[in-house]
């Protein structure tokens, strides 16, 4: 619960010296949303942060139905209930992290909302859902969200967005490093030591681990995914079918690029089965898991062959896909040259990563800092990201009961 006595500054802002931001994450995997409560304390040479708490509300077989099938197409009153009815999810994963983390409300600053997407189109517009004012109304605080949508304004691809935080907060001293994250779609940042930000690239690889878990759950329907990767191990991959996917315009594209669901779909998914059993009528389920996993695999190390002219030599993994043993391996063969490890043998669990990047995305809108990185998204140039939504209970003339 959260004690809705403390004071809170007129207007329903928190006090002067708050310096937490709690920031929620729902990825391209639907597994679940994420949510990290952050201090962040301004320093030299970089940003300190101290994680105070992180979850996983996984999402159950109905909601997850849900936002399946609002990725789909879905009509204009699935869409409205959908955006009200998350907004409440993402009010319960953040009450549920502040309470975990013994947080007084004054101290928060903002809660950062990333959203689900549900439609981007690169450079054109995109689209989240996850209702900021049901989220404020519900906790009491602000919520900044819509965080892609300022820099899809000002011609940028809206993404990635994590660069920032890769940059200011996950740099090395000395090497130029690779952060890798895997969630339903694969994205990277290249970082400099210190983590200059002139220098800092940062795109979409390709598939992550959406066209893998939608293979997993056709093999098998009662998994969510290649659990432990025990599917992609028992398999063989097919080197022809990944051969000929990677032939697709996406992976030759120079960056800056993005993708999403609207490439990576359940159709992709299916079609690369149909094609393994076109080439071979007795592949197994196992066989198409294990082929998917090798195209993640191999569409990593060919962006980094292609785009990555930088001495990269520390490549560190976050996200869902960073927990599949078979993917993993399959990404360090691919990489021989490369020390690839997780992001968690350097900093904290990996999967609390991302949330932790829109938690710093929240704190530099709160502190009136830019948030983009336009060599990445193609922007016109660095932009405040997000929009805020005041929580508490407002009166006429913006003062607070």
């Amino acid at each position: 619960m959260i004690d809705t006595s403390e004071p809170v500054a007129p207007g329903g802002h928190p006090s002067p010296a708050a310096n937490v931001v709690v920031g929620l994450m729902s990825g391209t995997s639907l597994d679940g949303i994420t949510a990290a409560v952050v201090r962040f304390v301004d320093g030299q040479p970089r940003t300190r942060i101290e994680l105070l708490a992180w979850l996983t509300h996984p999402y159950d077989a109905t909601q997850r139905a849900r936002l399946t099938d609002a990725l789909g197409g879905a009509t204009p009153a699935s869409y409205c209930r959908l955006n009200f009815d998350l907004g409440g999810w993402l009010a319960d994963a953040s009450i549920a992290a502040i309470a975990e983390a013994g947080v007084a409300r004054r101290e928060i600053a903002a809660i950062a909302s990333h959203g689900q997407t549900i439609w981007h189109e690169p450079g054109h517009s995109t689209w989240q859902l996850g209702e900021a004012a049901v989220i404020a109304e519900r906790t009491g605080i602000d919520v900044i969200s819509d965080f892609r949508v300022r820099d899809v304004a000002a011609g940028g691809q809206g993404a990635p967005l994590v660069p920032i935080a890769d940059a200011l907060l996950f740099a090395d001293d000395q090497r130029w490093r690779a952060l890798q994250n895997i969630g339903g779609i694969g994205n990277v940042t290249v970082v400099p030591p210190n983590g200059d930000l002139r220098a800092v690239r940062a795109f979409d690889t390709g598939p992550g681990v959406a066209v893998i878990d939608a293979l997993a759950r056709r093999a098998d329907p009662s998994l969510p995914f290649d659990v432990d990767g025990r599917l992609a191990f028992a398999g063989r991959p097919n080197d022809v079918v990944v051969d000929e996917l990677l032939t697709a315009s996406y992976f030759a594209a120079e960056p800056p690029k993005s993708t999403g669901r609207e490439l990576f779909s359940a159709s992709y998914a299916q079609s690369l089965a149909d094609r393994c059993l076109a080439l071979d009528p007795r592949a197994t389920g196992a066989d198409i898991v294990a082929t998917a996993t090798r195209l993640t695999a191999r569409s990593i190390a060919d962006a980094y062959r292609r785009f990555l002219p930088e001495p990269v030599s520390d490549v560190l993994l976050s996200g869902g896909g960073a927990r599949n043993p078979a993917l993993v391996a399959a990404i360090r063969a691919e990489l021989p040259d490369r020390d690839v490890r997780a992001f968690s043998d350097v900093f904290f669990d990996g999967e609390a990563k991302e949330a932790v990047a829109f938690a710093f995305l929240g704190w530099l809108h709160c502190t009136g800092r830019t948030g983009n990185v336009p060599r990445a998204t193609g922007a016109r140039g660095p932009r405040i990201l997000g929009k805020r939504t005041p929580g508490g209970q407002q009166q006429a003339g913006g003062s607070q009961r």
